[in-house]
């Protein structure tokens, strides 16, 4: 026998390995279920807790029925005891006190039938006792055994003439039995006896597996409810992500859908617009990468344009001269300043983009204090009267005030003014240049006037675009030629300042710029 135990314990190892695997394999395959989609995890989510709360309401259903029914059969078995005990005091005779062994065989057989009367009246057994617990009288067939007792706990009780109801299992048939002890008598002066009755209600738990039953029952047509409700819930909350999916999917290939869904609910319609704002964002961002890419290629394209012009007139003077073709030394001088000019220009240029790159992408740095404009003004003028003199053009000052406070960086507003200024000089020849400094309410205006060749309508509203130059200043090749990033340059320079540019021009009349600055 001894030998087959580590066969046995081997089998049942195996046995319980092959078990554990299934159990994890199950689990994960409810996880993976309830993991996958919004269908599941509602339908799982829904339906647990309903068998949770079913079992909750079915444990506490039992508990709270049997709880109550055995109250009420302990006090039903009490009213019966006192009803017996009404009966029994109806009698004329005190044989009750007899003890069943000095009793008549006749007076012990008809207490017996009377007992057995009552007992099937009221459905329990009946037991008569006195006061030392001794079995006077009994409704039960069986024959009493001279000494046979009751329990203490009923002696105590009787003794004192208080009442009792108890249940207990009975040791011999292990079924639920119910007791109730009263003193057999009218008051706690004349006890008599006790009575004892005891009661079997073996119906007691069919009726409640019975009610358990339906309770399931229900509890399973509920619960077919709750998952037709759940898959419906699972595809109302689904079917608009379903469409959010499919647009972000279309988003993601370029096509920029609109989505509009007003009886989604609060979430999704909230999920719903943050995604149409995305989509609104990503499309407005694809334009202006657009733009900022043509922009690129038409400022790549307007940069190898500017700087080919004058590298190709270098390039042919500088073939010319390092042939030997240029034999005059006037020419070679010619050249050679032709040459110095141009490489001038390209210089001004280079310096102007790195300066316009810096402005545009925020990298430069100004250096605030606050200063006099006039005296700034006065001094840009005075340096740059040579210049006018040589177009036989004048420079004026004019000012209304002798001070007019600013603040910002000096030599950014000096470079503003000079570029304004060679501009208006470019333009004008023979003519009269004002420069003007004023205060009005709280700023201070700094205009700057031309009488020169002036600009058409047409470009007037192209004059801050990078290398625009207009089509009288292209036309007239006596103007020197600039490098079309002054006025581009100009005016992110006022902005940095928090200031306003204008201008005003007709051609064969003059350009006029207001800048207006706050005033310090």
């Amino acid at each position: 026998m001894n030998r087959y135990i580590p066969q046995v314990q081997k089998l049942l190892k195996k046995l319980f390995q092959i078990l554990s695997k299934l159990w994890l394999t199950f689990k994960q395959f409810l996880l993976e279920q309830f993991n996958k989609n919004i269908y599941t995890r509602v339908l799982f989510t829904n339906v647990i807790c309903f068998v949770i709360c079913l079992t909750a309401v079915i444990v506490f259903f039992d508990f709270s029925v049997k709880q109550v029914t055995h109250n009420q059969i302990q006090q039903e078995l009490f009213r019966k005891a006192k009803r017996v005990n009404f009966a029994l005091l109806q009698q004329d005779n005190l044989e009750w006190m007899i003890p069943f062994a000095d009793k008549d065989t006749n007076v012990a057989q008809n207490q017996q039938e009377q007992l057995k009367f009552l007992s099937d009246i009221f459905d329990a057994k009946i037991t008569v006792f006195d006061n030392n617990g001794n079995i006077v009288a009994t409704s039960a067939k069986q024959e009493i055994v001279p000494g046979a007792q009751v329990d203490k706990k009923f002696i105590e009780t009787i003794s004192s003439g208080d009442t009792i109801t108890a249940k207990i299992i009975n040791q011999e048939t292990e079924e639920l039995e119910f007791i109730a002890a009263i003193p057999m008598g009218d008051s706690k002066d004349t006890i008599v006896n006790g009575i004892l009755l005891e009661a079997k209600q073996s119906n007691i738990d069919l009726n409640r597996i019975k009610m358990r039953s339906y309770l399931i029952l229900g509890g399973i047509f509920l619960l077919l409810i709750i998952i037709f409700v759940s898959v419906y819930q699972a595809i109302h909350i689904s079917r608009p992500i379903s469409r959010l999916t499919t647009s972000i999917a279309e988003l993601n290939s370029g096509n920029y859908v609109i989505q509009e869904d007003d009886s989604a609910l609060d979430e999704v319609r909230i999920l719903t617009n943050q995604f149409n704002k995305l989509a609104e964002k990503m499309q407005r961002i694809q334009k202006e990468n657009q733009s900022v890419e043509e922009e690129r290629t038409r400022l790549f394209a307007e940069i190898s344009h500017e700087l080919r012009t004058p590298l190709t007139a270098v390039q042919g003077f500088v073939e010319a001269i390092q042939d030997g073709i240029v034999e005059d030394q006037d020419l070679l001088k010619k050249y050679l300043k032709i040459i110095y000019t141009q490489t001038i220009h390209i210089n001004r240029l280079v310096d102007d983009m790195l300066q316009l790159s810096r402005l545009e992408s925020g990298s430069i740095s100004l250096d605030k204090l606050p200063f006099d404009l006039i005296t700034l003004a006065q001094k840009v003028v005075e340096s740059m009267e040579a210049m006018a003199q040589s177009r036989d053009s004048t420079i004026v000052f004019e000012k209304n005030t002798d001070r007019a406070m600013i603040m910002g960086d000096i030599d950014r507003i000096e470079q503003v003014i000079k570029n304004l200024l060679q501009n208006a000089i470019n333009a004008t020849a023979n003519g009269e240049i004002k420069v003007k400094v004023k205060i009005l309410q709280c700023e201070v205006i700094l205009s700057i006037k031309d009488n020169g060749i002036g600009i058409s309508s047409e470009d007037l509203p192209h004059i801050w675009d990078r290398f625009y130059r207009n089509k009288t200043q292209k036309s007239n090749n006596k103007l020197q030629q600039g490098s079309g990033l002054g006025l581009v340059i100009v005016k992110q320079l006022v902005q940095l300042h928090n200031g306003k540019i204008d201008v005003e021009s007709q051609p064969g009349t003059g350009t006029i710029f207001y800048i207006r600055f706050p005033a310090f």
